[in-house]
């Protein structure tokens, strides 16, 4: 049975006068607000989202030239090594050349009779040239080795003088007075020569 004192509450009126004093909620104003505050927190998640892709394109941007600069070094590092391997005894080799020169002018120097009467020590002699010309090639010593009427090179020849010789022209070698040498494809020496100074 019904309890005589509990009212029914069947209609809007009922259900806001029970609801008492309080003020009704707005449900516009609710949602609202809570657009707000997502929107709110979007934007600071977007900021820290920001913040850290511009950290990420900064420690990238590092990155990539910290790489730049180990893959510059390693080159460098190669090419002073290859440097070093093919030039590192230049120092030695030109102080060799006048060897080559003299032992060259020794046997350039020998009369046919010394030849004759000296026969073992210029064939040593001529042994040591040789042999000093095969180390030179095992270390990538050429000769500049220019012929008479060649033409004049500064960048391979020195000239010790000039004449003027008839039947030349100018600036055709006219002697050859020491073997220039280059290593590898550094000059170590000009070949010393002499140059024709014939006008036309």
């Amino acid at each position: 049975m019904a309890d005589p004192k509990k009212k029914d509450i069947t209609d809007l009126e009922d259900i806001l006068s029970a609801a008492g004093d309080e003020p009704p909620v707005d449900i516009d104003a609710l949602a609202e607000g809570a657009a707000d505050f997502d929107a709110a927190q979007d934007d600071a998640i977007r900021g820290e989202i920001d913040a850290l892709k511009a950290e990420r394109d900064e420690l990238r941007d590092r990155f990539m030239r910290a790489l730049a600069d180990a893959e510059n070094a390693r080159k460098r590092s190669d090419k002073d090594r290859r440097e070093a391997e093919n030039y590192g005894g230049s120092k030695l080799a030109r102080d060799l050349l006048p060897v080559f020169d003299n032992l060259s002018r020794a046997l350039a120097a020998a009369t046919p009779e010394q030849r004759e009467q000296d026969k073992a020590l210029l064939e040593g002699v001529e042994l040591t040239l040789r042999e000093l010309t095969n180390i030179f090639g095992k270390h990538g010593i050429t000769q500049v080795a220019p012929q008479k009427g060649d033409k004049f090179d500064p960048q391979l020849h020195q000239a010790m003088f000039e004449a003027p010789l008839p039947g030349t022209k100018q600036g055709e070698i006219i002697e050859v007075m020491a073997f220039g040498f280059l290593l590898h494809d550094r000059l170590l020496r000009p070949a010393q020569v002499g140059v024709s100074s014939n006008p036309g």
